[in-house]
């Protein structure tokens, strides 16, 4: 299947069924707690992408594309916000995605956006954006599995959906990767450029003529993201790290591993209780 043919398929992003039951309680509430959503919300990627491809609709008519997740909780009505999450689908078996461990990309995604966070404060970018696009990155990877279970499968006997090879080979066999995709549906729910473009480049954001340093600061978040998934030493850490792209962002893997702000130990199941 061609990228653009992907991308006009409707896809039912699963949510995890934990946040969709605490953000109900929640919206149930005489005043709602915007910082309590917040944290929810931040928690969930498809629940995050569809909150902000709705406040990013023309209905809204707003100057600017709204990046991050407080902007549009701050635009939408507890009633939008309600229809929102009562019709989100939910990860409520383990085959919601086959060929996914929905729990630890879940986990994986969160990790990933707090990390782009915190390296994008090191690096004076904008760290709400960046909060963003590492919990959207790895959306286009469901949204592969969904499309075609049979040929994903046949990915996954290769390398499985975390592998830090995985990019090459989906290239090579699909012609796009997982990013790419991320990326197409980042543009469809009309998300700003800066978010679209780290996307797209997260896999080799200084290659060719692309010079992202958002999509540098996702590529590093996720190398760590995925080596804890995978249970790297030291030696092995040293070995993978994208010292290329550090370098152009300043960043050696020192200061990438001093930046984990996560408590690697929270069990995936208690992800919504996260502070983001």
């Amino acid at each position: 299947m061609e990228l653009n043919a992907l991308l006009a398929q409707p896809a039912a992003l699963p949510s995890l069924p934990r946040t969709v039951a605490l953000l109900m309680s929640e919206l149930a509430q005489p005043e709602p707690s915007l910082r309590r959503m917040n944290q929810l919300f931040g928690t969930d990627p498809a629940l995050a992408a569809r909150l902000l491809e709705l406040a990013n609709s023309p209905a809204f008519q707003m100057p600017r594309q709204i990046a991050g997740i407080p902007q549009a909780l701050a635009l939408l009505g507890t009633a939008q916000l309600r229809g929102l999450v009562t019709s989100a689908p939910l990860g409520t078996t383990s085959r919601s995605v086959p060929g996914v461990n929905m729990q630890q990309f879940w986990r994986y995604s969160l990790n990933t956006a707090k990390l782009s966070r915190s390296l994008a404060g090191l690096v004076h970018h904008d760290q709400i954006a960046a909060y963003t696009a590492g919990l959207l990155h790895g959306l286009g990877e469901l949204v592969i599995h969904l499309a075609d279970p049979e040929k994903a499968h046949s990915v996954n006997t290769l390398v499985p959906p975390l592998d830090m090879r995985r990019t090459k080979v989906e290239q090579r066999i699909f012609g796009y990767c997982y990013g790419k995709v991320s990326a197409g549906l980042a543009r469809r729910w009309q998300l700003p450029e800066v978010v679209v473009d780290a996307l797209q480049y997260q896999d080799a954001p200084f290659e060719n003529k692309a010079y992202e340093p958002l999509a540098g600061v996702i590529h590093l978040a996720s190398w760590r993201a995925r080596a804890r998934e995978a249970g790297l030493n030291e030696n092995e850490l040293a070995v993978s790290f994208p010292g290329e792209v550090g370098l152009v962002l300043g960043l050696d893997i020192d200061m990438v591993l001093q930046q984990d702000p996560i408590d690697w130990n929270v069990r995936p199941e208690t992800a919504a209780d996260y502070v983001v």
